[in-house]
């Protein structure tokens, strides 16, 4: 298992167009990922699912873990955190 964490930078937070760039990523990849929103165990969102990514309304500053499990569960994990860090471009 692999784990890693970034801050959320863009301005608008994972709205519809940086949610899309994301769960587009973390399609590209076998492992089985989670997301979490400020470290709150309670609620895990599957970044390959738009819905669930866009449910987590996360904002500015808010802090995401990503966890993988898999083959790829190291691309995967750095594939994710460097799409948080370049504020979702491409």
């Amino acid at each position: 298992m692999k784990t890693d964490k970034a801050v959320l930078v863009n301005e608008e937070g994972l709205h519809a167009r940086p949610a899309n760039v994301f769960t587009q990523i973390a399609k590209n990849f076998s492992s089985d990922i989670t997301v979490l929103k400020n470290s709150d165990e309670t609620k895990k969102y599957n970044p390959k699912s738009i819905l669930s990514i866009m449910s987590m309304a996360a904002m500015k500053g808010d802090e995401l873990t990503i966890v993988a499990e898999g083959e790829d569960e190291d691309q995967a994990v750095v594939g994710l955190i460097d799409c948080v860090k370049r504020g979702f471009t491409k």
